[in-house]
């Protein structure tokens, strides 16, 4: 698919893990000529400094630790190289593995680690825009709370079962030895944990326009999001 135009603004991506956002998301910043923000590779580059640093992620030692470790981040928003580093490291691969996994859902759902990267989220936006005239942020908490006022929210969905498969397969093909059945109670486990958590729980914003992908392509889903972009006058 060719994409014809400039994208002018905010598109906010949220929804959960095995949806499709990051790579619809990369897709539609790189052929966009916008910048690409994946802020939940910031909240595992943490989760990665509190298991480096021998803490437990669930103790309460966990939250100074990941709020200390804050300015040792960095991201690329280059679409067609995104990176997160700890300490200039590029951890890309380590924060994908089933460690920080298991645990980026306790160290994200504290409130002074979410406080710190929300502001350090608006800065690398406020950035993109002035730079690309335009960005793709994708997370989960992107249009109800980082960027509230983007002009175009989306709120990408599928069913358990299809987001496990989708997963065991990104698994597969990055040489993990993956289960299925044990992918699927990790979704479950990260689904309620994200969505029960007090601060910044996942949910869809009032205003965005829920997508489910269950029977999408990427193609499918970027064409509407094309559509989308087009119809809010921020696609030129």
């Amino acid at each position: 698919m060719t994409v014809t135009g400039r994208l002018r603004g905010i598109v906010a991506m949220d929804g959960p893990s095995g949806t499709g956002k990051s790579t619809v998301s990369r897709r539609l910043a790189r052929e966009s000529g916008a910048a690409y923000l994946d802020t939940g590779a910031m909240y595992r580059v943490l989760t990665l400094a509190v298991l480096r640093a021998g803490v437990d992620p669930a103790s309460d030692d966990a939250e100074p630790v990941a709020v200390a470790a804050t300015p040792r981040l960095r991201s690329v928003t280059d679409p067609s190289a995104p990176a997160a580093l700890l300490d200039d490291e590029d951890v890309e691969k380590e924060i994908r593995g089933p460690e920080v996994t298991q645990a980026v859902s306790a160290v994200s759902a504290r409130p002074s680690v979410r406080e710190a990267l929300v502001e350090r989220q608006r800065k690398l936006i406020a950035d993109g825009v002035a730079e690309k005239g335009g960005i793709v942020v994708e997370g989960r908490d992107i249009g109800s709370v980082v960027v509230p006022d983007a002009p175009l929210k989306v709120y990408l969905t599928a069913s358990e079962e299809i987001r496990a498969a989708r997963r065991e397969a990104q698994d597969r093909k990055a040489g993990r030895i993956g289960d299925v059945e044990k992918v699927l109670a990790d979704v479950r486990r990260r689904d309620r944990l994200d969505s029960t958590r007090k601060t910044s729980p996942l949910h869809a914003a009032k205003d965005a326009l829920v997508l489910d992908t269950d029977h999408l392509s990427v193609d499918d889903v970027l064409a509407e999001l094309l559509r989308l972009a087009r119809e809010r006058g921020i696609l030129t």
